[in-house]
C-alpha cells in the first residue's frame, strides 16, 4: 500500500502541485492586496468613489456590486501580469530553444510538423514513407 502511495505521489507530481497551489494562493493574496489598497484608490481618485463601498439595497438584502468591480480589476491585473511576465518571456525562450531543434517535415495526411526521422506520425498515427524525399524538410 505504501508503494502504491509513493507511485501516486511520483506519477501525478503531487508535491509540485502542492507547491504551486501554495505559491498561487500567496500570489493571489498579494494581488488582492495590491488591487484593494493601491489600484482601486488610484482609479477612484477622479470620482472620489471607493468601489468596495458601492452597494444597493432591495428589501433587507445588500448587493455589494463594488466588491465585484474590485474583483474584476484584480482579474485584469492578474491576466496582464501573467501574460506579460510569464507567457511572453516563456514563449520567447521556447522559440529560442526550438530554433536549435532537429529539422522537421510535414505529415502528408494531417499536415502536422513531425521530426524528420519519424516513421509514424504522432498526431494521426499513419506510417510514414521510409524515404523523406517526398516530404519537404523544414527548419523549426
Amino acid at each position: 500500500m505504501l508503494k502504491e502511495f509513493k507511485a501516486f505521489l511520483i506519477q501525478y507530481n503531487v508535491i509540485g502541485l502542492a507547491v504551486a497551489v501554495v505559491i498561487g494562493a500567496a500570489a493571489g493574496a498579494l494581488v488582492k492586496s495590491l488591487v484593494t489598497n493601491i489600484i482601486t484608490p488610484l482609479v477612484t481618485i477622479p470620482g472620489k468613489v471607493n468601489f468596495s463601498q458601492l452597494a444597493f439595497h432591495v428589501g433587507g438584502s445588500v448587493f455589494r456590486y463594488g466588491q465585484v468591480i474590485n474583483a474584476l480589476i484584480s482579474l485584469v491585473i492578474i491576466a496582464f501580469v501573467v501574460f506579460f511576465f510569464i507567457v511572453r518571456p516563456l514563449g520567447k525562450l521556447q522559440n529560442k530553444f526550438q530554433s536549435s531543434a532537429s529539422p522537421t517535415m510535414t505529415c502528408p495526411a494531417c499536415l502536422s510538423s513531425i521530426p524528420l526521422k519519424a516513421t509514424k506520425c504522432a498526431f494521426c498515427t499513419i506510417d510514414l514513407p521510409t524515404t523523406t524525399s517526398s516530404s519537404q524538410p523544414q527548419e523549426a
